[in-house]
């Protein structure tokens, strides 16, 4: 069975964007050390798993990225591997390489993860993020700890009905000021 994770940026009081969806408090200046450590956590993956609204911007960008700069930084990875888009809104996919994916999360989530194949990378956007962790579809979480406290934003927890135990499995400091955080669902 494939591995589901999860990548997502955060500021240190746990918002995942500002009230009105502003990401400008993201740390973009990674050193080479927290590139790499992308770079290993997304080697395995084969399927990519987006929000609509993440991958309006998502999908373009690292296409932009590709044509102008090449395979650096992860940009071929990224255009090149499979990618679902959850939406209930999109009747017409606008991108190639690309899946749209309108039913149950969990049924559809769960289809994916009983393909053959590698790990499937989760990246939001908060509500696709979620709903994942709302419906424990998630095997592991790489939460990106950014130095910045915005005081008021979206967080992807406010949907839980039960309390989410977690085992911490790794924490990596980088010197750009990023701390990646690695758990893992906690056994019951």
């Amino acid at each position: 069975m494939r591995k589901i994770k999860f990548q997502m940026q955060v500021t240190l009081d746990g918002y995942v964007a500002g009230p009105e969806g502003e990401m400008d408090w993201m740390t973009w200046n990674w050193d080479d050390e927290l590139k790499e450590y992308v770079t290993a956590i997304t080697e395995p993956v084969d399927l990519i798993i987006l929000g609509r609204v993440l991958a309006e911007g998502f999908i373009p960008v690292w296409e932009q990225r590709l044509s102008e700069f090449g395979p650096e930084d992860g940009a071929e990875k990224m255009v090149n591997t499979p990618k679902v888009v959850f939406t209930k809104s999109m009747t017409e996919n606008l991108w190639e390489n690309t899946t749209l994916a309108t039913g149950d999360i969990s049924a559809e989530v769960s289809k994916f993860k009983n393909q053959p194949g590698g790990d499937i990378m989760v990246y939001g956007g908060a509500r696709l993020a979620s709903a994942m962790i709302k419906n424990n579809l998630i095997d592991e979480y790489h939460i990106f700890v950014n130095p910045v406290v915005i005081g008021k934003g979206m967080t992807i927890y406010n949907d839980l009905k039960d309390r989410l135990n977690l085992k911490l499995v790794e924490t990596r400091s980088f010197p750009c000021g990023i701390n990646v955080l690695v758990y893992n669902p906690a056994e019951k």
